[in-house]
């Protein structure tokens, strides 16, 4: 189905153009088109774009190909192919939608900060229980299921990410690595992964339910 009206998101000083046709070479003429005319509104009132920052992605569905090398955007007298990946407000998008890209590297970012922070506490020593756990719930709880709001993690993803928040429980509580990864959670004071990604969602659907149609986020 084609959208008539592009979507236009801005933030700071980055936004994006998202339009909607049969083909892509509809979809990069609508892009051009709205690009020229937001670019001539600019000049009007002294303001430019970097255009060499611009990127180009075709979104598709999981079954469909992915777009052909020419299916390229030219503006300015710059070329740009289809981007693989791209990212938005810390969110990273592929074509299809795919989430696995997004939360392996959420996983990754917070593997490198713990471990950095968990020099702070050795086993036996160091800071106490009770201060791991606010870096934990502060810190890494925020960081790892960043995007789980709008995305949803698929199984492999997940079984990643829990593995990796048993240590972190193990290393909060100071307990053996033997010790039953059933009880972690309570033992640590800490959410399981599964459950605060629904939670994250949760709270997402409420805020988009209660917003005013003047201020919707959706």
């Amino acid at each position: 189905m084609s959208i008539t009206r592009p979507l236009m998101v801005a933030y700071v000083d980055d936004f994006s153009i998202t339009v909607a046709s049969p083909s892509r070479r509809g979809n990069i003429r609508k892009l051009q088109g709205l690009f020229n005319t937001v670019a001539a509104r600019g000049r009007d009132i002294g303001v430019s774009f970097s255009v060499p920052k611009t990127e180009l992605i075709h979104w598709r569905t999981p079954r469909q190909r992915s777009p052909p090398s020419m299916a390229l955007i030219g503006l300015e007298g710059h070329l740009f192919q289809p981007s693989k990946v791209v990212r938005w407000l810390g969110y990273w998008f592929t074509p299809a939608l795919n989430t696995t890209h997004h939360f392996r590297h959420m996983l990754s970012l917070t593997q490198a900060i713990f471990s950095f922070v968990k020099r702070l506490s050795s086993p036996g020593a160091g800071v106490k229980p009770s201060l791991c756990l606010c870096i934990a719930n502060s810190l890494l709880l925020h960081i790892l299921p960043y995007g789980a709001d709008l995305l949803t993690p698929n199984s492999s993803v997940l079984r990643g990410m829990d593995s990796f928040w048993d240590r972190v429980q193990q290393w909060t509580t100071n307990n053996f690595c033997s010790m039953p990864t059933s009880i972690l959670s309570r033992e640590a004071c800490l959410p399981p992964v599964v459950s605060y990604c629904r939670y994250r969602r949760g709270l997402a659907t409420f805020g988009v339910a209660c917003a005013p149609p003047y201020a919707n986020p959706a």
